[in-house]
């Protein structure tokens, strides 16, 4: 399985309110042009809550259907794909107050269950999410840098 970790620091904005900008995934296709649609569920009894993603990958389309849960007193969210293109995904979001800011944090593990093309298409995979992170990050929280 290939790993992805993203570090950011935001500057002028506290974690809570990153935790919570963050948390608002049906902004995201208004965000980045990669994220084509987020379709985000009610709400279930449990907390946690179903997303539906699609995500231009190369010359097609990702999609997937997650489970998300919020922690919003530690402001994290771990998610874990349900079904859709990749055979796992799954990871989290943290977020901790840092100097002027928050400090972001976000970790994913991904397997498309194709090991004969995992040396062309993971590091391709790889990069793609870890751009599409850092340019939501940079929309919704502004100034900051990758760590």
């Amino acid at each position: 399985m290939r790993s992805v970790r993203l570090d950011f620091q935001a500057h002028g904005v506290a974690a809570a309110d990153a935790y919570a900008r963050i948390r608002d995934f049906a902004r995201y296709p208004d965000l980045v042009d990669t994220v084509r649609k987020v379709t985000v569920h009610p709400t279930l009894d449990d907390g946690s809550l179903h997303s539906d993603w699609e995500v231009d990958f190369r010359n097609g389309v990702l999609a997937w259907s997650e489970e998300d849960v919020f922690d919003d007193g530690a402001l994290s969210i771990s998610f874990r794909q349900l079904h859709g293109d990749f055979e796992t995904f799954d990871g989290a979001w943290s977020v901790e107050g840092s100097g002027d800011g928050a400090r972001v944090a976000f970790t994913a593990g991904f397997d498309f269950g194709l090991p004969t093309l995992a040396n062309i298409v993971d590091p391709v995979a790889e990069r793609v999410l870890r751009e599409t992170i850092e340019h939501i990050l940079r929309a919704l929280l502004g100034a900051g840098e990758v760590l």
